[in-house]
């Protein structure tokens, strides 16, 4: 890897044993919604994908490390994030394959990138009315719906994709019915959706999504993903698997 220099609100974080990241201290850090999406996401090795809100750009970075795609572009509306990530590109000699870019995803044009075969977020969550307002602007934009809402994400997954191209997401559970009217909204028919649930007895604490734009309607529900065995901190079987091979069997 290459030289880095740090700032005093920065991080070094090792994710695995091919990237090592670079994280603001105060900003969002990479969880496990990122590692679960990543794998959640068919590869398509001669493919093209993009990522809408890359914030550092680990799910970017864990793709392209496992070449699911040929190359990535990553679009993060946060300048300090945009730069952030291009640092990340660069420090694990990933830039030739994850193209990082500033831009707000409600101005993407086809026009300007062309067609993808997939498109992946880990958008904002939560409205700006709701929550604890965070101390961190970073944080905030992140988690809220400042710089777009749901609706304008599926929007320019919309744009972007090629006819019959995929549409991932990860999505908390109470606001399935938003992330849904939003797909048909755009023409992003819903096909796989799989709950994540902490333990046996927990409900779905996240849930991966994926769609096919101009697709037929029909959708699968999986049984949940159980991180956890109950009662400990262990990886189930199926959890550890999907962390070894970053991929869902």
């Amino acid at each position: 890897m290459k030289e880095l220099t740090l700032f005093d609100d920065e991080r070094l974080d090792v994710v695995n044993e091919k990237i090592t990241l670079i994280q603001k201290k105060d900003g969002l850090t990479f969880g496990t919604d990122a590692f679960l999406l990543a794998s959640f996401i068919k590869p398509r090795a001669n493919g093209r994908a993009a990522e809408l809100g890359a914030g550092t750009g680990i799910i970017s970075f864990l793709l392209a490390s496992k070449n699911k795609f040929s190359s990535v572009h990553a679009f993060e509306i946060q300048e300090d994030f945009a730069s952030l990530a291009k640092r990340n590109a660069e420090y694990n000699e990933l830039a030739e394959r994850v193209c990082v870019i500033q831009s707000d995803v409600r101005d993407l044009k086809v026009s300007e990138y062309g067609e993808f075969d997939a498109v992946f977020t880990n958008p904002p969550y939560m409205k700006t009315d709701s929550g604890k307002r965070n101390d961190s602007d970073r944080k905030y934009i992140a988690r809220h719906e400042v710089c777009g809402d749901i609706s304008d994400f599926c929007a320019a997954a919309f744009r972007l994709l090629k006819h019959g191209g995929r549409f991932y997401a990860v999505w908390r559970p109470d606001r399935l019915c938003d992330l849904f009217f939003a797909m048909r909204q755009n023409r992003l028919e819903p096909k796989i959706i799989t709950p994540v649930c902490a333990t046996p007895k927990t409900p779905p604490s996240m849930v991966l999504v994926s769609a096919t734009k101009g697709g037929a309607s029909g959708m699968t529900m999986t049984a949940p993903l159980v991180l956890y065995r109950d009662g400990t901190t262990e990886l189930s079987d199926e959890a550890q698997k999907i962390y070894d091979t970053l991929s869902f069997e």
